[in-house]
């Protein structure tokens, strides 16, 4: 995919309307405790625009929440983020090491609601220089990279489901290799993929 092709594709689903992705859109009859809070967070869409792939973590098993899962850069704004943006690009320089600097960013999608209490931005941004991820040791166990194009493409998503907290939850997932992408990653990636197909 030619970056300019590629580059200017992401600025049109950014441009797209669109409502905010919860955890729950496949399954409406959850209901949320009216009373929750949400905690503000944001990720990263780091693209390599001359591999076209996007960068991904896999989570510690040690970690509390969502062990060994797959998952953006990312996490809680702190008390010195000015906004989304620069949490997320915080984290991503913690977690895998990626410099600030070298991210363009292109802008955010709109924020999504998860199941664990957070209302997460996703920012997209351009890797514009080279560099070697760095895992996290306490935090990340690996990191890859996965053509865009194939986290984008909507036919490469199924629903699948599993009991959680005594009910049934359905969720996205868009598999590749050995790696299960799924829960608010493979949701946001749908929404992505879905800015992306028109």
């Amino acid at each position: 995919m030619a970056t300019p092709d590629l580059e200017s594709r992401l600025l049109g689903a950014l441009a797209r309307p669109g409502r905010p992705s919860t955890d729950y859109d496949l399954n409406p009859d959850v209901m949320r405790p009216a009373s929750r809070t949400l905690r503000p967070a944001a990720v990263l869409i780091a693209v390599r625009p001359a591999s076209g792939t996007v960068i991904l973590t896999k989570r510690s098993a040690a970690l509390r929440h969502h062990p060994g899962q797959i998952a953006f850069p990312g996490g809680k704004l702190d008390a010195g983020d000015a906004d989304a943006i620069a949490a997320a690009l915080r984290e991503a320089e913690e977690e895998v090491g990626l410099p600030r600097s070298a991210v363009r960013v292109l802008g955010a999608l709109p924020s999504h609601e998860t199941v664990t209490g957070f209302d997460m931005t996703p920012v997209i941004g351009m890797i514009d220089r080279d560099f070697t991820p760095r895992p996290e040791a306490g935090e990340v166990s690996e990191v890859f990279e996965v053509p865009l194009a194939h986290v984008t493409d909507p036919a490469r998503f199924l629903v699948q489901s599993r009991r959680w907290q005594g009910s049934r939850r359905h969720y996205y997932t868009v598999p590749y290799g050995p790696y299960y992408i799924w829960g608010a990653t493979g949701r946001i990636l749908r929404a992505l993929a879905d800015r992306m197909a028109v």
